[in-house]
């Protein structure tokens, strides 16, 4: 047994895959699924800030493919939304500041479909929070997992579309987030009475360090997957 570190990849099929938008663009993306099973859940991946260093590689979602797969038999899609550029490539158009990224939304969640992937959950990033909110409620997902929302984009007509959709919502706040503090957030988010807020004690915006990293994982599955967690800290090599 090894513990697994921040650098750790468990076993997962791994394939590349493009992602066609209803505007007419090619999205980059990587789909990373149980090795030798099928997934019970899927993990639909939408990234921080782009003009601010977000990608499909951000270490929380890249962390995410790297384990999930591995520890809770979920399939995890991550891609870059529009003139994002990362290791994998870069996807066609410009950014469009969260509105014409609602096509790379539905294109995501399209192809998720098609492929015949089970339950889908919008997990978004700060920026990829926005996306979630504005664009999410309407799409054929289970429900949606934000972590360090800002509320900048999204706003409360958002906010109340899901309310009316009626899907869940797991809310993970920083207490020294950067945009958003877990008090602020809880008023906010009380427009919305199936959102689960929890606010992650000296944690900040960007989920740096291990302890972090576990922490937002294990609340994931422990949504998404249940039978699965508490996630293990060791690998069997």
């Amino acid at each position: 047994m090894s513990e697994i570190r921040a650098s750790s990849v468990l076993p997962a099929r791994r394939e590349p895959v493009t992602l066609h938008t209803d505007d007419g663009l090619d999205l980059v993306g990587e789909l990373a699924l149980p090795a030798g099973r099928d997934p019970v859940a899927t993990l639909v991946c939408l990234h921080p800030l782009p003009t601010h260093g977000g990608m499909m590689d951000s270490h929380i979602l890249r962390k995410a493919s790297y384990r999930l797969p591995a520890l809770a038999d979920l399939a995890v899609l991550r891609f870059n939304t529009r003139g994002t550029s990362s290791e994998q490539g870069r996807s066609q158009g410009e950014f469009g500041a969260g509105e014409t990224e609602r096509y790379d939304v539905a294109a995501a969640v399209d192809w998720a479909i098609a492929a015949g992937l089970p339950q889908l959950w919008l997990v978004g990033w700060s920026f990829g929070t926005e996306l979630a909110l504005k664009w999410g409620a309407g799409m054929a997902v289970e429900g949606a997992i934000l972590l360090s929302p800002a509320l900048h984009r999204a706003g409360d007509a958002d906010l109340d579309a899901w309310a009316a959709a009626g899907k869940p919502l797991l809310v993970l706040v920083p207490e020294l987030d950067d945009y958003l503090r877990p008090d602020e957030a809880r008023q906010r988010f009380a427009r919305v009475p199936q959102a689960e807020l929890i606010a992650v004690d000296r944690a900040k915006h960007l989920w740096v360090g291990e302890p972090y990293v576990r922490i937002v994982l294990n609340e994931i599955v422990r949504r998404v997957n249940p039978a699965a967690a508490p996630l293990p800290t060791e690998w069997k090599d």
